[in-house]
Order: structure tokens, then C-alpha cells, then sequence
């Protein structure tokens, strides 16, 4: 016996919702997709005395309001002045007090990074000596709580909003052109309109407290939500709510006026609809694509599109997966899902499967940037869960695929033969007038010809195997949008290493390191210029030392490990081997003990010798080198 839809669709809603809820409350609080590479002061750094400024340099770009950075002394109070500033590349500074006493302080941050998700942060560092501080050293809350829950949850939302509207259209045009005029596919994608369009307006909402306080009572803050606005994220979702006006204006078409038209006219209208269909999905993707991932790191311009072919690959797939689901099921006995359309609908999603193992592929490295991030990092372990489900579903439309063949050589043409109803008389009663008894029939003859399309709908057995892998196919569609979701919130695991390696380097003491996952570079020389006060270590840090534009850090500390000036640093590269060089670099004073360079440029990857002059007076220098693998 056939089941009924009722129970189906239940467990598939039960299904969606504890994914969702597995998969986004297992997401960390803060998904810092800007890491934390470098700083000055450095972690646990113990200076001789006090900096003017406090510095952070991040893995890429973030955004900073007033009270983003603050410094606080033992006591807990507020020790900088005016707001934080962008120094240089991905390096920004707030200036300090002068005259501050000696004292361990404590440097928070709350950061907004280029692809939207909001990082937090905090450490320490101690004038003359460490001291005891009332300041709790931990990390920040930002995005997580019952804020955070709910902005994941609307992500989520509109993921599967976006998925079924776009897909959902796209299998009519293109697969079942008679089921604009069905009423159960119609509902399927208004449905997808309405939960995108609910969606991206509580994320507008969301997104204030959500990058700052994390407080519920601060989600109908208008001032938060018009300083939202001004961002890339704020215009992104504008920008969405702006194209799905213009959605709904297709949708108006593709199921009022398109079903009507017949011959050269409805093909007109569907190359217009497609054309009109095509731009607005892809600007809906690219509301996506121009505020997350994608937006930022490596080859943006590049991954940009890309991501908009993948949106668009995975929402034409499992969209039209779930519009034949409802059409196998709900579509009327007088216009049923025909075989062709169903073969239709596996060409178009093969070559969607193919985009998408293409795209996914790129942005895969892009995102990873080593093979063992799959297994060390929180988004490699993610991505291989995605993957396995791909897999999966590819297997599933693989026995679909089967049905759909057996279904299209066992089709009875019962279409062309009239079939018989039962009819319901009227006994001896022929009276003109007796209206009550003609609507009384009317219904009993409605009933019965509802049970007799539902028999024919459910007779062929090939068409009820289809429905069940279609449906098993739809089961691991919603798991699979959920890990997607998650993915999109996690930190890459690109950045995830070089967090990692930056945390490494910090609190490293070895002489020499090479990061291969970042390419970052750093060397650590001890020097002796002779005369008081002369002797010390001095760092250089190169990042991503590679051929072309670098960014450089040097840092002086005495023996032991306290940062101080000196009157004069210089840096010279060498490649003996090509004959090229020295390259002189003199880098800028930035704070004590700390000089850099930005734009370092390396013409040619090989051995190079990098060699620092240190003067620790009008007399007294000494210039000490080590060899590094530069590109």
C-alpha cells in the first residue's frame, strides 16, 4: 500500500529542522574568519617601556567601529585614546595614554571581517614587569547566543528559500512547462519566495547585535540597524530584498499569464522568462557571493563568479529535485509528470553535479590551501561530510535515473482512452427542480473521481519507485543544505592554519621557521655589537614570502625577551646563486622594538640571504644573516 504524503512530509520537515538544529548549534559562537596573525605589543610580550600605540594585524580586512580595539590597565580601565585606524595592509592600531605605569594590560578586540562574520578576541602584555590584573582574559561572545542561534538559523532559511525558488522555476521552464499551471508546484515556489524574502529581513534585523552585543533587546535598535546599512553585508541583503521584487514579478508571469499562451507566443515568453529568470537568480547568488567567502583571500575576482555558478548548480539541482518530488506526488491525475520531463530533469541536473564538483573543487582549494586540512581543521572535516553526501545523492539519482527508464518504456497511453466513470443516479428521482439532490450527487461524483485519479496515479509501480528514491534523494538534500549552511559560517581552514602557525611563531623560541601552509617566514638571529648595551636577538618576520609584494616586520629584544629600541635597523636580500642583490630594505620605527616594511618586493623564488645591520650606537653595529627559502 502506498503511504500517504501527509507522513512524508512531516518526516521531511522533521528531518530539515533537526539538522538544522544539530548542525547550527554545534557551529563555535565566533566563526573568526579573520585570524589573528601578529601584534605589537606580542602576546605575553614584557616591554622596558610603555608603547604609544597598540597594534593587531589580521589575515585580511576587517572592519572596526569606535570601541572595536581597547586597551585596559590592571584595574580594568580604559587606557587608549581616539578610535582604532587602518596602519597599513591588514594592520590596525589604536594610540595609548602617555606616562602609563608598569603593570600587565590587557588588549581586547571585536572585529567585523571581510566575509561577514564578526571575531573577537583578547590578550595580554606588561610594562617593566608582569603584575597582577582584574581584567578576565577570554575570548568574546560575538555571534553566538540565542542572536547568534537565530542568525544561523536565518542563514539556513534563506539557503533553502533561495534553493526552492530558483529550482523550483527553473524545473518548470526548462523540464515541465505544464506545471505552471499546477497548483501544489505553484505554492512550492511562492513558498521559496516568501521564506527568502522573511529570511534576508530578519537577518537585517539580526545583523546589528548579531557583529556586537549579541543582545536580543538590541535587534530593533535603529540606529544599529542603519549603521548595518552602511555595510557590505547591509547592502548585500538591500540588494537581495530589491531582486526578489523583481522575483515576484516573474513569478506573477510564469504562473498567470505563461500557462495560457500556446504555439510562438509561449515559446517568446519562455526565452524571455528564461533570460529575465537567469539575471535575477544570478544577482541573488551574488548577494552571496560579494559578502561572504568568496568576497575576500585569494583570486577574488575570480571566485566571485564562480561562487555564482556553484549557488546556482546546487539550488537548479536539489530545487528541481524537490519541485518533481511534488510533482510525483501532488501533481493531478489529468496533468501528471511525464517521463520526458523527468529525463529533462536528469540532463539538467548532471550538468549541474558537473558544475558543481568544478566549482566546489576550486573553492575547495582556495578555502583549504593544503591536503591536511581536510583532516586537521573544523572545515576540512565539514567539507569531507559535504563531499560524502554529494556522493550519495549521486548515487541515489543514479537509481532514479533507472526508474525513470522503466517508466518510460511501461507508460500505458491511458491519456487516449477515456476512461469509464461511475456514475451516480438519481434512483426514480427525475425531478427538474430538485437542485439539493443534483449538488448532493455532484459531490459524491467529485469524491469518486478523486479516488479513481489517485488509484490510476498510484497503479504503476515504476512511477512509485521513482517517488521513493526521489524522496530519498530529498532527505539527504536537506542534511546536505544544513552542512552547507554550517560550512559558510566556519573559518576556512586556510585561515585556520595560519591562526595556528601565527599562535606557533608567537610563542616559539626556535631560531628558524617556515610555515607551509601560510609561506610566512621568520628568523631569529642573536647579535653582539660590543658595546653597552649590546647585546640581543632580532626577528624577521616575512609574510607570505613569496616572489612579488611582501610584507616585512622586524623586531630588537634583549636577552632576555624584552623589547627595546635601537638607533638603526637595515635589511639587505641576497640570491647568490642568480648573482641578484643585496636588495636593501630600510624599515620604518613603529613601536619599541618593532620596525616594518610593507611592499618588500622578491623578484625570484630561491635560497636567499637575509642579512640585518643592527646599530646600537654612533659606533657600535654588526650586521648578523641567515638563509630562508623565499616563493
Amino acid at each position: 500500500m502506498t503511504p500517504t504524503i501527509a507522513p512524508r512530509v512531516r518526516t521531511l520537515v522533521l528531518l530539515l529542522l533537526a539538522a538544522a538544529g544539530l548542525l547550527l548549534g554545534g557551529a563555535a559562537p565566533a566563526s573568526a574568519h579573520a585570524a589573528l596573525t601578529g601584534s605589537d605589543p606580542r602576546q605575553g610580550a614584557v616591554v622596558d617601556k610603555a608603547p604609544t600605540q597598540v597594534s593587531l594585524t589580521f589575515s585580511e580586512q576587517v572592519s572596526m567601529s569606535a570601541d572595536s580595539l581597547r586597551v585596559l590597565d590592571p584595574k580594568g580601565t580604559p587606557v587608549q585614546r581616539g578610535k582604532p585606524s587602518n596602519v597599513s595592509g591588514t594592520t590596525y592600531a589604536v594610540q595609548l595614554h602617555s606616562g602609563l605605569p608598569d603593570g600587565t594590560y590587557t588588549v581586547t578586540y571585536q572585529v567585523v571581517s571581510a566575509d561577514s562574520h564578526p571575531v573577537s578576541g583578547a590578550y595580554t602584555f606588561s610594562v617593566g614587569a608582569p603584575s597582577s590584573t582584574s581584567v578576565s582574559v577570554s575570548d568574546g561572545t560575538a555571534g553566538g547566543g540565542v542572536v547568534g542561534w537565530l542568525y544561523g538559523f536565518g542563514r539556513y532559511m534563506s539557503y533553502a528559500g533561495f534553493v526552492v525558488l530558483v529550482g523550483g522555476a527553473a524545473f518548470v521552464l526548462a523540464c515541465w512547462q505544464r506545471g505552471s499551471g499546477v497548483r501544489a508546484v505553484q505554492r512550492l515556489v511562492v513558498s521559496g519566495w516568501l521564506t527568502l524574502t522573511s529570511a534576508t529581513l530578519v537577518l537585517l534585523l539580526l545583523r546589528g547585535s548579531y557583529t556586537g552585543s549579541g543582545k536580543v533587546g538590541d535587534i530593533f535598535d535603529l540606529d544599529l540597524l542603519g549603521q548595518v546599512l552602511q555595510t557590505k553585508t547591509g547592502a548585500a541583503l538591500v540588494s537581495r530584498l530589491l531582486l526578489l521584487a523583481a522575483a515576484a514579478l516573474f513569478i506573477a508571469v510564469l504562473f498567470g499569464a505563461y500557462d495560457k499562451r500556446e504555439g510562438q507566443e509561449k515559446r517568446d515568453l519562455t526565452f524571455g522568462l528564461a533570460i529575465g529568470g537567469f539575471v535575477v537568480a544570478a544577482g541573488l547568488a551574488a548577494s552571496w557571493a560579494m559578502s561572504e567567502h568568496a568576497s575576500v583571500g585569494l583570486q577574488a575576482g575570480i571566485s566571485m563568479p564562480v561562487d555564482v555558478v556553484h549557488l546556482l548548480a546546487v539550488a537548479t539541482w536539489l530545487g528541481g529535485l524537490t519541485a518533481l518530488l511534488v510533482a510525483l506526488y501532488r501533481a493531478p491525475a489529468d496533468t501528471p509528470v511525464d517521463p520526458a520531463a523527468v529525463r529533462r530533469f536528469s540532463s539538467v541536473a548532471f550538468g549541474s553535479v558537473v558544475a558543481l564538483v568544478l566549482t566546489g573543487t576550486y573553492q575547495s582549494w582556495r578555502q583549504l590551501g593544503s591536503w591536511s586540512a581536510f583532516t586537521d581543521t573544523r572545515y576540512g572535516q565539514l567539507l569531507l561530510v559535504k563531499i560524502g553526501l554529494v556522493a550519495l545523492l549521486v548515487g541515489i539519482a543514479y537509481i532514479s535515473r533507472r526508474w525513470t527508464a522503466q517508466l518510460a518504456d511501461t507508460v500505458v497511453q491511458r491519456s487516449k482512452q477515456a476512461p469509464q466513470k461511475e456514475q451516480v443516479t438519481a434512483g426514480g428521482s427525475k425531478g427538474a427542480g430538485d437542485a439539493k439532490r443534483a449538488a448532493q450527487l455532484a459531490r459524491q461524483q467529485a469524491a469518486m473521481d478523486v479516488a479513481r485519479q489517485k488509484r490510476e496515479r498510484d497503479a504503476d509501480p515504476n512511477r512509485f519507485g521513482l517517488r521513493r528514491s526521489v524522496l530519498a534523494e530529498a532527505t539527504v538534500a536537506v542534511v546536505l543544505l544544513a552542512v552547507t549552511t554550517v560550512l559558510t559560517q566556519t573559518e576556512p581552514g586556510r585561515t585556520e592554519q595560519d591562526a595556528k602557525a601565527a599562535s606557533s611563531s608567537s610563542s616559539s623560541s626556535s631560531s628558524s621557521s617556515s610555515n607551509p601552509s601560510s609561506g610566512a617566514v621568520t628568523l631569529d638571529m642573536s647579535f653582539d655589537t660590543g658595546g653597552e648595551d649590546g647585546k640581543g636577538v632580532v626577528r624577521v618576520d616575512l609574510d607570505p614570502a613569496r616572489v612579488g609584494a611582501n610584507e616585512m616586520h622586524v623586531y630588537v629584544e634583549r636577552p632576555n625577551g624584552r623589547a627595546f629600541d635601537i638607533p638603526e635597523v637595515k635589511v639587505a636580500f641576497t640570491l647568490k646563486t642568480k648573482d641578484i642583490g643585496p636588495l636593501p630594505v630600510v624599515p620604518d620605527h613603529i613601536t619599541t622594538g618593532h620596525w616594518a616594511a610593507s611592499g618588500v618586493q622578491i623578484p625570484m623564488a630561491g635560497e636567499w640571504t637575509v642579512a640585518v645591520t643592527v646599530r646600537t650606537s654612533d659606533i657600535d653595529q654588526t650586521t648578523v644573516s641567515k638563509n630562508a627559502q623565499i616563493g
